[in-house]
């Protein structure tokens, strides 16, 4: 797997536990301190987001890294 594999997915699971917590991009862009712009270009792997950004973005969604990175059910 290269690493626009790995984005692609990534932004795939963000937007997978986003919408099964019921939450807007807008919503997740408040709980990370991000823009929504920012939030919608990392679900469809147009931005590659800091690892920073990636445990906010996990730590809002209430989950672990290992699950955010779990590919499996993609």
């Amino acid at each position: 797997m290269n690493k626009d594999d790995v984005y692609k997915k990534l932004g795939l699971n963000i937007k997978k536990y986003r919408t099964l917590r019921k939450l807007t991009q807008e919503n997740l862009a408040d709980k990370v301190n991000r823009s929504v712009n920012l939030i919608g270009k990392v679900e469809v792997a147009f931005n590659k987001p800091s690892f920073g950004t990636i445990i906010d973005i996990a730590n809002a969604l209430d989950i672990t890294l290992k699950e955010l990175f779990d590919f499996e059910e993609l």
